[in-house]
């Protein structure tokens, strides 16, 4: 089903029943589609578990060793101080 941004804002409630009742709710805003409300077992199942980026990156070696190991906590440590960056994607 497809709401307006302030329908949906009036019958929040109504949107939630639906989203658990009938799937995806689809919220636009001046006829754009900007937004979904889903059902949260339909969120957890889609997002899937997803492993830390360090364990990620220490399975992909058969057996690491403490150098490979030491180094892949130093790539993480300096991931983790970073902020989010813009990504110029060429699109005016």
């Amino acid at each position: 089903m497809r709401w307006q941004v302030q329908e949906a804002k009036q019958k929040f409630s109504e949107v939630l029943r639906h989203a658990e009742e009938e799937g995806p709710q689809v919220v636009t805003r001046h006829g754009e589609e900007v937004a979904v409300v889903i059902d949260i077992r339909e969120y957890r199942r889609l997002r899937g578990r997803q492993p830390e980026f360090r364990d990620f990156l220490l399975e992909q070696h058969e057996e690491p060793d403490d150098d490979f190991a030491l180094e892949i906590e130093s790539i993480v440590a300096a991931r983790t101080a970073d902020l989010p960056r813009q990504v110029d994607l060429g699109e005016d």
